[in-house]
């Protein structure tokens, strides 16, 4: 029964979920060392996932934008790539997104698909340039994405304030027509903030996996990452390859912006620093081994994390217990050469 279980086919499947289980056991043995039940912890973190409706749709928003920048930067992986700036990509996107919806008034059928494409033409664009600068200058991504972060923070930060109808923290609100938001989610979620980001999330991730795994263009994109040498000797366009990855990549991150400021929200705010969603993209894409179906299940998951948290605190489990699981389940999926080893030992053995 283990043999059929712990196969080389079983691998991509088993190595993640072992990730998870073993983050989770970390979190129960801090739970233990600092005299908290683990299963109250748990029956908590559950609870603020499924405890009623509106939980359960806030839950998904929540993993919404996860998703989006988990496949924003799995896309750079798999293009040999390392796209640190999905967060200067998300705030740019975010912005864009409402700078269309507080400047122009349409019908929704056209200013709803226009919002959503500018911001991801937004994310595009900033993706762009670190992808040029890859490309033609061999500037490293994750230089010109770390710097570009906090460009885009700042330079986002001056927009909003300059753009009609803003405040000292935030935008106006958006025109109707450019809103994510659905009376009828809500209703069946308790008055949650579920809107319909979520389908726009699967299919992009299903777009994700169509680009990558069954188009010309995707496999070269692979090619270039994987080796580039080869690849222009077989005649591929590197250098416009490298920067068609980063454009894609942050296109992903631009709409996960969008999310947030006209899903969630129907306005854009000045922050002080950043939020995060592109830095948790990088543990939801490696979770979710850098594939369009995982990386949905690892951002519903890491959601939960998210969602469940402040229902621990309310249950005298600090808040911080959530992030220690979430960096364990990280941990053990960048270990995931170990584990694999340990399962070929465990094959072996049961032969």
């Amino acid at each position: 029964m283990l043999k059929l279980i712990f196969n080389e086919k079983n691998e991509k499947f088993i190595v993640p979920l072992l990730s998870v289980l073993l983050g989770f056991l970390a979190g129960a043995i801090i739970m233990i060392i600092t005299e908290i039940n683990p299963l109250e912890g748990y029956g908590a973190l559950i609870k603020g996932v499924f405890g009623n409706p509106r939980k359960f749709g806030e839950w998904i928003v929540t993993s919404t934008p996860l998703i989006l920048t988990g496949l924003a930067v799995a896309f750079g992986f798999r293009t040999g790539l390392f796209n640190i700036g999905a967060e200067g990509q998300f705030i740019v996107g975010a912005f864009t997104a409402v700078a269309v919806g507080v400047l122009i008034e349409l019908p929704k059928v056209i200013h709803l698909p226009l919002a959503l494409l500018a911001a991801a033409l937004a994310g595009a664009f900033w993706g762009f340039i670190p992808g040029i600068l890859k490309a033609r200058y061999k500037v490293h991504e994750v230089v010109a994405t770390i710097m570009l972060n906090y460009i885009g923070l700042h330079l986002i930060n001056y927009c909003i304030k300059i753009l009609p109808g803003s405040t000292s923290t935030k935008t106006g609100k958006i025109f109707p027509s450019a809103d994510l938001s659905s009376h009828f989610l809500s209703s069946i979620t308790g008055r949650s903030r579920l809107h319909w980001g979520i389908i726009v999330a699967l299919i992009a991730a299903f777009l994700f996996w169509y680009i990558i795994e069954r188009t010309t263009f995707g496999y070269e994109l692979r090619s270039v990452g994987f080796n580039q040498d080869a690849s222009k000797y077989a005649g591929m366009k590197v250098n416009k390859n490298i920067v068609y990855s980063m454009m894609i990549s942050g296109a992903f991150a631009g709409l996960a912006g969008a999310m947030i400021s006209i899903g969630t929200f129907d306005y854009a705010r000045v922050i002080g620093s950043f939020e995060n969603y592109g830095f948790d993209g990088i543990a939801v894409a490696l979770l979710g081994n850098n594939s369009g179906l995982g990386i949905v299940v690892s951002g519903f998951l890491f959601g939960a994390l998210k969602a469940g948290s402040n229902a621990m605190s309310l249950a005298t489990v600090p808040k911080e217990i959530a992030q220690i699981i979430m960096a364990s389940i990280v941990l053990f999926a960048a270990m995931n050469y170990g584990i694999k080893r340990f399962l070929l030992r465990l094959r072996k053995e049961v032969k």
